[in-house]
This record gives structure tokens, sequence and C-alpha cells, in this order.
């Protein structure tokens, strides 16, 4: 059955990461990557209306896909609970959505950040950025969340996998 799973979490949580390997798992799971479908999908525009917009791109996408049999996971920051809400009500998948929060402290994040993101943020080289300049804000009520600083990747993947099973979707 296809389903959407849309990770949330801050930039170097862990998501796409988690998404790879889990690819490793499910059959035919797509991942939409955010920072790559900006490349191609969304101008860099990282205003709030900006990531409103790629943020309602990604979700119409998802659906898509899902509704072509695709099971599909969203890598994206959606910072905004309203954005993650309304990705639910675009993708209108009921119990074939779900959102994953990907929890892992500000600190670890900057820790993994390979590109220097979080260096040039709050060298006030990028504005808005998410957890430094811009908020982040933390989803109440999850379907599920993965704590990346206390499990690995595969023990995250793991347990999505399971969450998955225990909804009948793989």
């Amino acid at each position: 059955m296809a389903f959407v799973l849309w990770m949330t979490g801050l930039p170097c949580s862990g998501k796409t990461t988690i998404v790879r390997e889990l690819q490793k798992t499910v059959p035919n799971l797509a991942m939409l990557d955010g920072d790559e479908l900006r490349e191609w999908l969304s101008p860099k525009d990282f205003t709030k209306a900006g990531r409103d917009e790629h943020n309602v791109k990604v979700a119409h996408l998802a659906r898509l896909l899902r509704s072509h049999g695709v099971p599909v996971a969203v890598s994206l920051v959606s910072p905004y609970i309203e954005n993650r809400e309304r990705a639910r009500e675009i993708v209108g998948a009921g119990d074939a959505f779900a959102e994953v929060y990907v929890r892992c402290p500000l600190e670890r994040c900057e820790e993994r950040d390979v590109k220097g993101m979080y260096k040039k943020a709050r060298a006030g080289e990028i504005a808005a950025f998410t957890g430094v300049s811009d908020p982040y804000e933390e989803p109440p009520s999850p379907d599920l969340t993965v704590d990346t600083q206390s499990e690995g990747v595969a023990e995250s993947a793991r347990r999505i996998a399971e969450f998955l099973s225990s909804r009948g979707l793989a």
C-alpha cells in the first residue's frame, strides 16, 4: 500500500540519512528531499512565504506519487506546524500519511553540519536559517518521533518500518 512519511526536523537532524536507510527495506520507496527539490522545483527563497510555497509543491508531488501507488518519504525541514498540517490536508491519505519528527538537539545538528550552514547562519551570512535566525516549531503530536541523538540511523529506520507495519502499510 502506498503511503507518505513526512519527515520533519532541524537541518542536519538525520531525515535524509534515515530515509536512505529505510529505502534498503521498503520496496520502491521514493524520497522527496527538500534540498534536492529546491534545485529545480522552487527558487531558493527561504522567507516564510517561500518556505510555505515549497512545502505546498512538495506535498502535491507526494500526493501525485502516492495516487500512483508509490510509497513516499518526504525529507523536508518543514519548520512550521501550519506547513505540516497543510501537507496532511493536501496529501489527504488518512492513516497512510504519517508525520515523523526527527528530533535532535540543535547543538548536535550543528556538529553534524558538513556544509557549514549553521556556522554561516551564526555569522549572519545566511538569513532566516531554521534553528538559528528562524524558528522550528516542534510537532505537538507527531505520528512517530525518532531521536537521532540517542539512537542510530539503523534503529530509527527499523522503528519507522515497524510503525508502517503496525499500520498495515509495509
